[in-house]
C-alpha cells in the first residue's frame, strides 16, 4: 500500500473515532445561548463544523433524552412555524456548569501559546 493512500485511511478513522466524541460537545455548544429544537441543532452542528460532522435527526432525538436523563438538557414545547408544537431543547443549570468544566478541561489548553504554535507549525507544514 502507498504511503499516501495509508496516510487517508489512517486520516479518515482517526476523525471518525473523534466525531464519535465530539457530538455531546457540539449538541451543548448549540443550545449554549438559546433555545433549539432538533432541526436548528442539526443545522448549527453541521454550520459551525464547517461540514466536518454530519448528524441523524434520530441520533440527535437519542442523545437529547440521554442527556434529559441525566439532567443536563430538558425542553420546553413552543409552537413550531407548521404543524404540531415542537420541543425547543435547552441546557440546565448543571448543563452550563458540565459544559464550561469540560472546555475549562479540554477545550482552553488549545489556546495555550506552546500548543498554538505546535498546531500552527503543522499546518504551515
Amino acid at each position: 500500500m502507498n504511503e499516501v493512500k495509508l496516510l487517508s485511511e489512517l486520516l479518515l478513522t482517526w476523525e471518525e473515532t473523534y466525531k464519535k466524541g465530539q457530538l455531546t460537545f457540539w449538541i451543548f455548544l448549540a443550545l449554549k445561548e438559546e433555545k433549539k429544537y432538533v432541526d436548528e441543532i442539526k443545522i448549527f452542528v453541521e454550520e459551525q463544523s464547517n461540514q466536518t460532522m454530519r448528524c441523524e435527526e434520530q441520533s440527535l432525538y437519542r442523545n437529547l433524552r440521554k442527556f434529559q436523563h441525566l439532567g443536563v438538557v430538558d425542553f420546553e414545547t413552543g409552537k413550531g412555524n407548521k404543524g404540531p408544537e415542537r420541543k425547543y431543547y435547552f441546557l440546565t443549570t448543571l448543563g452550563h456548569s458540565l459544559l464550561n468544566q469540560f472546555i475549562e478541561r479540554n477545550i482552553s489548553l488549545f489556546f495555550n501559546d506552546k500548543i498554538k504554535s505546535l498546531i500552527q507549525k503543522e499546518a504551515q507544514s
